[in-house]
């Protein structure tokens, strides 16, 4: 155990020691400096510490609003801390990394445009742009350096150890030792008391044997199995690899010796709009080692051909070949690249596919025709209609410049459609197909709502002959039970169909053609139950079904057991919102008395009767020096109560004196003319009078300035009448 614990600390001393390796060379920085590197390239970019924080402050957003997106965006909540504030003097600027930048769009906020470069390291940060039309482009759009390999770690079992690699050499057992060893330039590493072990081009298997002889002569520990040792790679070397051609950044570039084509491409920054993608090359001493087809790992996921880059390899992006674009109903549209033999079958293929909607029936491809079989510039292109057997592509030669069209299936105005309306689910338009009868268009419009008659419907069809303006012929067609869709598990029929209708199986299969109308009839007056309510102060209130279309108030109220001893039937409030009516003025003991009144009124759907208690008093409110509750006195008029209640407050205006009545019923006092009276109404028992107030910004009226005037007027009309006598 005590082994065992030494052991681990001397790993992880190592580890820790050995985690900053020292420069493999004088203009080539050391491998765990990229990422730095990286960082001090963005802090140099002009101003754009200051543009993330003008960012930041005109969003508006608060310092605890940013945090709250931040940590609902999966960021750390304090990730941007440094640019919530102004740049403080004498303060370093804070080193906006991948993340802080990809963190400012998870905020909402536009994001920083162009592109950050150290040409030294090699690390290109591409900002995401508009979409390219070029298949495969875009998946080189990042905002992140994540996908480069870490220069730490573990290392796969084909690595081969290189100059510029760091490696641990633990023993344990009969003796506990760790040695940190820096493989030369000419790749050895020199092991204390062991002597210089060459090592180049080893995997690490090969090493671990390499070292069991050349240890086992100094440690003999090491022969009788009493002393362990392991090797490892604490840190990678960098590579110093070429990519030039169509790339977003072309130069010399510092990558982990993990690093594989694809890391290259996309540190880097990607490839052009230009680049060939079904045939990258990587040279090694002058001569090309492998190519790479990205549509075999874009398309299918196969690296295969994606092999480790080592020191001096180039990696060039050459100018496209033979390109083809595809259009409408396919899952990828896009510009594809074709390689040597490769058909519409095959663009169709790396496209993903048709859509469902695709019209299968033919595809068409404009063409630019070459030089020597162009007339003149206006015929230099022509379209070629290709069937698809089968609705598959076919093996169709292809150019540069086709531009293959698939067309979706055409709109419904252009479909062979029926329509059906009237007493259905869901009517509407549905596509027609040859042998469809009036049952497969019920059955898509989810079968008859209640009420329908099923006796016959009528079919518009459109006319054969137009010669003289005929826009449809109409024609009536039988219909029968089995049309009814809602039924038991013994085929009974669920529900109040009415009248009734033929029996099933007697009514034939009538066919649909093109642009049929079907219209489903209602039976005659079919209606479901009409309801009113009554409240109050009748025997047994509640809501009531109408028995006929012409029952009436009385009715009503008979059902209802009657008034109550407590009932005032004077006071009954009757409202129906049936056209917006609202309140309607009844004068119940009339109707009561002879139903023939106007006031026995002919109930409709949703009317709402309630007849109130009664209440023997007069409520007066408003500007009154008592406000309260009168008793009612027979014959009183209004006068009576304002007096009971202490008569009108000096701010009362006396001229719009109201009474609502106990039925809803409100009126007005009249303020009369000069020297004549206005009307008052006369409560009556559970009345409400309500005195306004004036207004105070009103003026009051000069009486003497009126009558003055008024008595100008007359003066002059009876001259005038004078003169003219004369």
């Amino acid at each position: 155990m005590k082994v065992a614990t030494s052991l681990h600390i001397l790993c992880a001393a190592c580890v820790i020691a050995f985690s900053h390796p020292r420069s493999a060379g004088a203009q080539i920085p050391p491998p765990s400096q990229a990422q730095a590197a990286l960082q001090q390239a963005i802090q140099q970019q002009p101003g754009l510490t200051d543009v993330i924080r003008a960012r930041i402050r005109e969003s508006g957003m608060s310092a605890e609003q940013v945090r709250a997106r931040l940590r609902a965006s999966g960021y750390a909540a304090n990730l941007l801390d440094s640019y919530l504030g102004g740049a403080v003097p004498g303060q370093t600027s804070a080193v906006p990394g991948a993340e802080e930048l990809a963190a400012i769009q998870a905020l909402g906020l536009p994001p920083i445009t162009g592109e950050i470069v150290n040409l030294d390291t090699g690390l290109v940060r591409r900002v995401r742009g508009p979409p390219s039309a070029v298949f495969g482009v875009d998946v080189f759009q990042r905002t992140t350096t994540q996908f480069l390999p870490l220069l730490s770690g573990p290392v796969p079992p084909d690595y081969k150890i290189g100059p510029g690699d760091n490696l641990v050499l633990i023993l344990a057992g009969d003796l506990e030792r760790a040695y940190s060893l820096q493989v030369t330039r000419e790749g050895f590493i020199l092991i204390p008391e062991v002597g210089q072990v060459h090592i180049a081009n080893l995997t690490l298997d090969q090493l671990r044997d390499v070292l069991y002889a050349r240890l086992g002569r100094v440690y003999s520990g090491v022969r009788r199995a009493t002393t362990r040792f392991d090797v490892t790679v604490a840190n990678v070397r960098a590579n110093q690899v070429y990519v030039v051609g169509e790339v977003a950044q072309p130069g010399a570039y510092q990558l982990s010796s993990l690093a594989t084509v694809l890391t290259a491409l996309y540190a880097a920054g990607g490839v052009t709009d230009r680049a060939n993608m079904r045939r990258i090359e990587v040279q090694r001493l002058g001569k090309t080692v492998s190519t790479l087809d990205l549509y075999d790992y874009l398309l299918e996921g196969n690296a295969r051909s994606d092999i480790r880059l080592e020191t001096g390899d180039v990696v060039f992006v050459p100018v496209h070949g033979t390109r083809v674009q595809v259009r409408g109903a396919v899952i990828r549209p896009a510009i594809y690249e074709l390689n040597t033999g490769e058909t519409l079958a095959d663009l169709i293929q790396s496209a993903g596919g048709f859509r469902p909607e695709a019209a299968r029936e033919r595809v068409k491809i404009n063409r630019v025709l070459p030089p020597a079989e162009r007339g003149t510039q206006a015929t230099a292109r022509v379209a070629i209609d290709v069937p698809l057997p089968g609705g598959a592509a076919p093996r169709f030669a292809l150019e540069d410049g086709d531009v293959i069209q698939v067309d979706s299936l055409a709109k419904a105005a252009d479909e062979y459609v029926v329509a059906i309306t009237g007493m259905v689910q869901q009517d509407g338009r549905y596509p027609w197909r040859p042998g469809m009868t009036v049952r497969d268009l019920m059955l898509l419009a989810r079968g008859p709502v209640i009420g329908a008659d099923l006796r016959e419907a009528e079919i518009a069809r459109l006319p054969a002959d137009r010669s003289h303006g005929q826009l449809a012929t109409t024609l009536r067609v039988p219909l029968d039970s089995s049309y009814l869709l809602n039924r038991d598990s013994a085929g009974r029929y669920v529900g109040t169909p009415g009248v009734t209708f033929p029996a099933a199986g007697t009514a034939r299969e009538v066919p649909l053609e093109p642009y049929d109308n079907v219209l489903i009839f209602r039976q005659v007056d079919f209606e479901l139950q009409r309801t009113v309510t009554i409240s109050g102060e009748v025997r047994y209130p509640g809501t009531y079904a109408l028995q006929a279309k012409d029952d009436r108030l009385s009715a009503l109220i008979a059902r209802a057991g009657g008034l109550t001893p407590r009932a005032y039937p004077e006071g009954i409030r009757f409202s129906r919102p049936l056209a917006d009516a609202g309140r309607i003025n009844i004068d119940l003991p009339r109707a009561q008395r002879d139903t023939t009144s106007r006031d026995n009124i002919i109930l409709q759907p949703g009317d709402s009767v309630h007849i109130p208690e009664y209440l023997p008093s007069v409520k007066v409110v408003g500007a009154v020096n008592s406000p309260g509750s009168v008793l009612y006195r027979r014959g009183a008029g209004l006068s009576y109560y304002l007096s009971a209640a202490g008569g009108f407050a000096r701010r009362a205006d006396k001229g719009h004196v109201s009474v609502r009545f106990a039925n809803g019923e409100v009126r007005t006092k009249g303020s009369g003319f000069l020297f004549f009276r206005g009307s008052a109404p006369s409560p009556g028992p559970g009345s409400e009078v309500f005195v306004p107030a004036r207004d105070p910004s009103e003026a009051k009226t000069d009486f003497v300035a009126l009558f003055g005037a008024i008595a100008q007027i007359l003066a002059s009309t009876v001259a005038i009448i004078v003169i003219a006598k004369r």
